[in-house]
């Protein structure tokens, strides 16, 4: 969308060149400057469900919930939403990230074809698997609060199991700054959050002023005043819009290598038996620390350790 608005500074450069460096060289720099401006953008779009309107509790999120199956549909409808923005602002390529609970949520037949969808675990990247610097820009839909906020609708690091604190370099951290911090990396913005208040509060806090929307106000971990399915894809499908039209205004979010992990346990065992591994430092009786070169190498870690399981058979 931006580099079509180009074409007119193109065509003053066509003609002050022409005067310049002669026509066949200023026919050629046009040439180039309108396959430039004809380049398609490349989108990644990262998905949760918390973050999605109307969820508030277990019932919603996972297979044994009853309105599960709803909820899934609602889940597609926001990603569809954002998607089908990003294609009016000229996005050619297109890969959705399935990042909730087992990575099977999304109902992939309802996605255009020229969509690639990432699903289940492990992988590598996390919830950013797939994504590299060609990438234009990335868009978290459904996204939620970290684990250390005291409001937000279902809010965790990751792990609401196992985890009670995620920190970079120091900081704690949401998984939406988290998953910035990867795409920063490899020089890729964030661009748009969707979720809960506490959820865009809390990363735009981070990042900065990225295009968001509000799809419910947190009352409690499970309890929210919603917006209706409807209302949400209406104002996410506006917003990611917006984003695009200013798309040069976002910056990638990089944190400083080599980059430090901490992860905080609600139980003291797994810190006490991932400290016998000599690359990590057991902080105190809940916490480990990783030390990464790069957020690769970081999410490996996490994706390690938050993924194993002795019991795991083929």
């Amino acid at each position: 969308m931006m580099r079509l608005r180009l074409r007119p500074v193109y065509t003053s450069v066509f003609l002050g060149a022409s005067l310049l460096i002669g026509p066949s060289a200023a026919r050629q720099a046009l040439a180039q400057g309108t396959a430039d401006s004809a380049k398609k953008l490349k989108v990644y779009i990262s998905v949760d469900m918390e973050g999605v309107a109307g969820v508030v509790t277990a019932d919603q999120l996972g297979p044994s919930g009853f309105e599960y199956e709803r909820f899934r549909h609602f889940m597609t409808s926001e990603t569809l939403a954002a998607l089908r923005a990003a294609d009016e602002a000229g996005a050619g390529e297109i890969v959705v990230s399935d990042s909730h609970g087992n990575g099977e949520n999304l109902l992939i037949e309802e996605f255009p074809k020229n969509v690639r969808i990432v699903r289940a675990w492990p992988r590598h990247g996390g919830m950013m698997a797939g994504l590299d610097a060609s990438f234009s820009a990335a868009i978290f839909i459904g996204y939620h609060a970290s684990t250390t906020n005291p409001k937000g609708v279902r809010a965790h690091t990751f792990s609401s199991a196992h985890y009670s604190r995620v920190a970079l370099n120091g900081n704690a951290v949401t998984e939406g700054e988290y998953n910035a911090a990867y795409a920063g990396a490899k020089g890729v913005p964030v661009i748009f959050v969707s979720g809960d208040d506490a959820a865009v509060e809390e990363i735009k806090s981070r990042l900065g002023n990225i295009e968001s929307v509000e799809t419910k106000k947190s009352l409690g971990f499970h309890s929210a005043e919603t917006l209706t399915p409807a209302a949400s894809c209406d104002r996410i499908y506006s917003g990611v819009k917006t984003a695009f039209g200013r798309i040069r205004d976002f910056k990638p979010y990089v944190v400083k290598t080599p980059v430090t992990l901490e992860i905080t346990f609600k139980n003291y065992t797994p810190a006490e038996l991932l400290s016998y591994l000599r690359s990590v430092q057991r902080v105190d009786s809940h916490t480990i620390r990783f030390v990464g070169k790069d957020m690769d190498e970081i999410d490996d870690f996490e994706e390690f350790v938050g993924n194993y399981n002795a019991d795991l058979a083929p």
